[in-house]
């Protein structure tokens, strides 16, 4: 079976699905490949349902302390399967969306795993691998598998988790974020290797709800693409809520019990220490779905693994595009989406802005929350900016007081010749709605001067925002 398609989109996550309603919307004739599930990783086992737990664990956190607010709540706990029921169950609302959004937009759907056959054509077979469980139901009316062709085909295949040689996951002992979102129970103690925001994240919601927490890094720093300052404000948390953290330090193996682990770590100096749990979490990073695509039979070029592309999403194979986690970093949804409108709108002969990469918004959903876009104060020096550097705290913030959310700062960062804001990076209760101020002033090319006339509302946490503007010009007004 054939069928000629202006775009056919390999992968329904949110740069796929998003790629394919844009081109929907301009007109094109439009098809989408996935072997899944619609919705991807990120809303069927990555952003959202985490949001979810993450969720049941800030409520939690709040009974546990409610006498502070002067409530009472002397009688709770919690059901482990009620939370991830609940999470699951979002999951699958998301996933029924954006079957609706391919039916609205009128989008055909081809179910099955795709390989590129010869340019502007993908051959479709049936799915190799077990797929991830649970699956939700099909959506009606898709396409059978077979060969099918297409002006422009856009690769959107995302991740998934790296797995280091002899500390393989087992589903069992040894997690990766799949399991550790539905466990069968609750673990009552757990080793998490790699600090990025997964682990930081599951660290965050395991200790929430009373296990016991070591977190593993390699590299010297938690949360390693964000401000020193700023990871330092995180680890300091967390280690107060009793967490346990291990910077510069490797898990040489993991040895398996009826009990559970144990991570056998060599630190910076060459000392060695055992580190025992119920469970381990492996968040090491991720790794690019490029396999069994057919990229070696066209020429597509890879780079560190991921689809090297241009500016716009362009291959170096005519006709083939890739978005998103596949193409890679930063590996961010939004970041997957926005690719996905640049690529299509030149498919289509738009003009368009390419993808400034620093423009990016970052943010981790633990306890306290971390955000930040542009650059970091090291990066900025290191690229030889003479800068001007700003701090608030949320101690000094009348509605951080009022909510009993006083651990936090803002931090911005400006050219000190022209005033240009060149990063912002927020570490406490719910920057990461903030943060979207700071990433629409640096698309704006906002200025010192700019902010400084901006009236933010009062009571709210966004006045930290404009505070640390005036402080890093000696002109705060409330520290």
């Amino acid at each position: 079976m054939a069928d000629q398609y202006d775009l056919i989109v390999i992968g329904a996550g949110p740069g796929g699905y998003t790629a394919a309603i844009r081109a929907a919307q301009l007109g094109l004739k439009t098809a989408i490949v996935e072997r899944e599930h619609m919705a991807g990783i990120c809303s069927n086992w990555g952003c959202i349902p985490t949001k979810a737990l993450l969720r049941s664990a800030e409520i939690y956190g709040h009974m546990t302390h409610a006498s502070e607010y002067g409530l009472s709540a002397d009688k709770f706990g919690f059901d482990i399967a009620a939370i991830v029921e609940r999470s699951r169950k979002i999951a699958g609302r998301m996933n029924n969306g954006v079957q609706f959004l391919m039916k609205q937009n009128k989008i055909d759907i081809i179910w099955g795993e795709a390989q590129l056959a010869a340019p502007g054509e993908i051959k479709v077979s049936a799915m190799s691998k077990k797929p991830v469980e649970p699956q939700w139901p099909k959506p009606k009316d898709t396409l059978a598998e077979g060969t099918y062709k297409a002006k422009n085909i856009i690769i959107a295949t995302g991740a998934r988790p790296r797995v280091l040689p002899g500390i393989e996951p087992d589903g069992e002992r040894i997690w990766t974020y799949f399991e550790a979102m539905k466990p069968p129970s609750f673990p009552k103690s757990l080793v998490v290797m790699g600090s990025g925001a997964i682990g930081m994240e599951f660290a965050s919601f395991y200790r929430s709800m009373g296990a016991e927490v070591t977190v593993i890094e390699l590299l010297p720093q938690v949360l390693p693409v964000e401000d020193a300052e700023i990871a330092t404000i995180v680890r300091k948390r967390f280690e107060r809520r009793g967490i346990k953290i291990l910077t510069e330090a490797k898990v040489t193996k993991v040895d398996k019990n009826k009990d559970g682990i144990v991570a056998h770590v060599e630190l910076k100096d060459g000392s060695k220490q055992e580190i025992t749990g119920e469970r381990l979490i492996s968040a090491v990073g991720v790794q690019c779905n490029t396999e069994n695509l057919g990229l070696e039979k066209l020429g597509v070029k890879l780079e560190r693994g991921a689809i090297a592309i241009d500016a716009y999403g362009r291959t170096n194979v005519p006709g083939v595009w890739a978005i998103g986690d596949v193409a890679g970093t930063p590996m961010l949804a939004h970041k997957a989406e926005h690719e996905a409108v640049i690529t299509v709108e030149t498919i289509a002969g738009m003009k368009v802005h390419p993808l400034d990469k620093l423009r990016v918004p970052g943010c981790t959903y633990c306890e306290p929350q971390v955000a930040s876009v542009g650059l970091t104060e090291a990066k900025a020096k290191e690229a030889g900016r003479d800068i001007k550097v700003g701090r608030f705290p949320f101690r000094a913030n009348g509605k951080a007081i009022a909510l009993g959310e006083i651990e936090g700062i803002v931090k911005t960062i400006f050219d000190a010749k022209t005033g240009e804001l060149l990063g912002a990076h927020m570490v406490g209760a719910e920057v990461t709605e903030l943060i979207q101020g700071f990433v629409v002033a640096i698309g704006l090319e906002t200025t010192e001067e700019d902010l400084f006339h901006t009236i933010f509302p009062h009571p709210t946490l966004s006045e930290a925002m404009k505070e640390s503007a005036l402080d890093a010009y000696g002109r705060a007004l409330n520290i």
